[in-house]
């Protein structure tokens, strides 16, 4: 079957040409005329009509699509913030944009859920209300329509649930202990020492305490010690001497609310006298949400938790003053019921002093 060349006209009963890449393949297609716009599994086949309406399959083009309802989850790395991240539902094969708000109840508030654009398909809110919950509402949309999940995230109950199915809230938990790292103590020889601080994001607050654990084993064993601590150090007390040890750090609420968090990265130390310290790479585990302009950091953080918070010192003085003025209520209450017991004669009391009164009486009369 002759191809018409680009000078010669089309006849009037064919349907224009579509341009083909030089590249292409002209395939014959059993499609019938009739049938403009053929699917093969899912996509769409781009077809050439002849000058006899013979058409020639040339290849097929992914099919679009319309949106899908996105998965989505989340999770509070601290009482401040929280994120979350989704994955479309369906592959639509066009442009694709999300638009994600949340709405605070108590007190009512609309905003956006910040994007990072280096870490596609995330979002996160930032000084969250500990005692407010939030809608988080993230839309996909292309060319076609959208289509939209609503999840709710409840951050004094620390999870979240989700309305339909696909979505859910994760535990709040910091990401893992700022850094580790271990040296060996100086004496006895079977101690190792270690150290870590808190995530650089979790919050500096005395009431946000952590708690952690620590697990160790030397590198030539593959069954690990653990141990827990509130202290942001620890002494291990039967390391194998002169064996490179493995070690790491994770945390988890105090309260032991939410999860515990990733393994820090590992820092190595060999217990002996005399030994150097072999620390691993120090692991920066940012418990926090980053804005978007700013990287997480490698180095941990040097800044020791603020204890001196105004308002902290405000309610002890206002905790020592009604502590004080119950004491001193309860002083004067056991102080009063005693000067009114004492004032108060008693019945033996006042039966003698009316049976002496009366012989008194008696001998004042006189004698016949």
């Amino acid at each position: 079957m002759p191809l018409l060349g680009p000078d010669s006209p089309i006849p009037s009963h064919s349907p224009p040409w579509v341009p083909v890449a030089p590249s292409g393949t002209l395939v014959p297609s059993p499609a019938p005329p009739s049938s403009r716009k053929p699917r093969v599994s899912g996509r769409e086949a781009l077809v050439c009509w002849g000058p006899l309406e013979s058409p020639l399959n040339i290849s097929s083009l992914p099919a679009p699509d319309l949106p899908g309802i996105p998965s989505v989850t989340c999770r509070a790395s601290d009482y401040e913030n929280f994120s979350c991240s989704w994955t479309p539902s369906v592959e639509t094969f066009l442009p694709t944009r999300y638009i994600t708000t949340y709405r605070r109840t108590q007190p009512s508030q609309v905003g956006p859920c910040v994007q990072d654009p280096g870490h596609p398909h995330t979002c996160s809110v930032h000084k969250c209300e500990f005692w407010s919950s939030y809608r988080l509402n993230v839309t996909e949309v292309n060319p076609l329509g959208s289509s939209f999940r609503l999840l709710d995230v409840t951050m004094q109950a620390i999870t979240g649930s989700s309305g339909r199915p696909g979505g859910g809230a994760g535990p709040v938990g910091p990401a893992g202990a700022a850094g580790s790292l271990a040296s060996a103590a100086p004496a006895p020889p079977r101690r190792l020492r270690v150290r870590w601080q808190y995530p650089a994001s979790w919050p500096k607050q005395p009431h946000f305490q952590l708690k952690f654990r620590l697990q160790y084993r030397p590198v030539a064993h593959g069954s690990w010690s653990m141990v827990e601590t509130v202290n942001l150090s620890e002494v291990i007390t039967d390391a194998f001497s002169g064996l490179e040890h493995v070690v790491q750090v994770g945390a988890k609420d105090f309260l032991d609310a939410g999860n515990w968090s990733e393994w820090s990265a590992e820092a190595r130390a060999t217990p002996g006298p005399g030994l150097t310290v072999t620390p691993g790479d120090e692991a920066t585990t940012d418990a926090g949400l980053e804005s978007p302009a700013e990287m997480p950091s490698l180095a941990p953080n040097p800044e020791p938790i603020d204890r001196s918070d105004p308002m902290e010192k405000v309610a002890i003085l206002i905790s020592l003053g009604i502590f004080s003025f119950f004491i001193l209520a309860v002083v004067l209450g056991i102080t009063i019921a005693v000067w009114l017991r004492l004032r108060k004669p008693s019945k033996d009391e006042t039966k003698k002093h009316d049976f002496l009164a009366a012989a008194v009486h008696m001998r004042a009369l006189p004698s016949e």
